[in-house]
């Protein structure tokens, strides 16, 4: 650390893949002290670390992964784990009506991540009777069986879990933040994550490329909202990395006859809430703002497997799935699993 990334904002170094991997080792075994450890992740946030360092950081962390791969080849979502404090999460009712229509989903997410702490995926299953603490050859089965999976940190990735106590007493997030979104445990083909700026999910590209471990046919990312994978009223930003080809477009929800804003999805309690309008938009019982956000996430997840040759329709399937009954198919088989 001393010699390569800890000497200032300005002076600090980029470390070498190898560099980078070896610290990573030594983080996993519990070598560093305390305060070294502490120190290394600051020094890190201020340095800003490189693609080829993430995908070092990455790959020592596949290495100790329990993979588990559904026959079905998902989308991987994998929002940030430390969850979102404010509006409604639309990844569990997207992925349902997705599966309905077709589209395989795999989400994952930790328990009450630093630094945030927010609700994440695992809260809002939990609160619809969703088996969440599952061994990871289990959410693969749930998978094959609903469509819609889901995957536990602590279970697949117990190395990054059983940093979570150090992590806690950081008060920042650190990289790990980043790198325990890209762990992929269902071994899926396409990427769905979310970024605050472009040049982070061009760096995220740039990760997986570099990555020896993963192998991916196409990364889209979008700025979603509160971090999270979730569309933005109005106007969102999305990065698409497919077959070597990198582009970015914007989704605006007026386009698609879409009318509210950031503040119609806030709730007051995001786990229970997100779980009581999944339930109703996933059943048929509503055609308002809270539908539509749905709809469009879902359909994000059907045109990113490539089941759509574009949004609209997969904005149709979408919608189909949820008239049909489809999508309430996979939520009863979820619960019932």
């Amino acid at each position: 650390m001393t010699e390569v990334v800890g000497s200032g904002t300005k002076s600090a170094e980029d470390m070498t893949r190898a560099q980078a991997g070896e610290a990573m080792r030594r983080i996993f075994d519990a070598d560093p002290d305390p305060t070294t450890l502490g120190a290394f992740w600051l020094a890190n946030r201020w340095k800003h670390n490189t693609a080829e360092e993430l995908a070092a950081f990455t790959d020592e962390m596949c290495e100790r992964v329990a993979y588990a791969a559904p026959d079905a080849d998902p989308v991987d979502c994998g929002a940030n784990y430390d969850g979102k404090g404010r509006t409604a999460i639309l990844g569990v009712a997207a992925g349902v009506a997705a599966a309905g229509a077709g589209t395989p989903v795999v989400a994952h997410s930790g328990d009450r991540v630093p630094t945030q702490k927010g609700d994440a995926y695992k809260h809002v299953l939990d609160e619809l009777g969703v088996a969440t603490e599952l061994a990871p050859a289990d959410s693969a089965d749930m998978v094959d069986e609903t469509g819609f999976g889901f995957y536990y940190q602590p279970a697949f990735n117990p190395a990054v879990a059983d940093l979570f106590d150090r992590r806690d007493r950081m008060g920042v997030r650190t990289f790990v933040n980043t790198v325990e979104t890209l762990a992929n445990p269902a071994g899926a083909s396409v990427h769905l994550g979310s970024f605050y700026h472009l040049a982070f999910a061009k760096k995220v590209v740039e990760t997986f490329q570099h990555s020896e471990f993963h192998d991916l046919d196409r990364v889209v990312m979008f700025q979603g909202l509160e971090g999270y994978d979730d569309i933005r009223p109005g106007y969102t930003k999305v990065a698409d990395w497919a077959d070597g080809d990198f582009g970015d477009y914007e989704i605006e929800t007026a386009d698609y006859g879409m009318d509210f804003e950031a503040e119609d999805l806030q709730v007051d309690d995001v786990a229970a809430d997100s779980a009581r309008l999944t339930e109703s938009v996933i059943a048929g019982d509503r055609t308002d703002h809270w539908y539509d956000a749905v709809a469009l996430n879902a359909a994000v997840r059907i045109y990113a497997r490539g089941d759509a040759d574009s949004l609209s329709a997969g904005l149709d399937a979408a919608r189909a799935a949820i008239s049909d009954g489809s999508a309430a198919a996979v939520l009863d088989e979820l619960r019932a699993f």
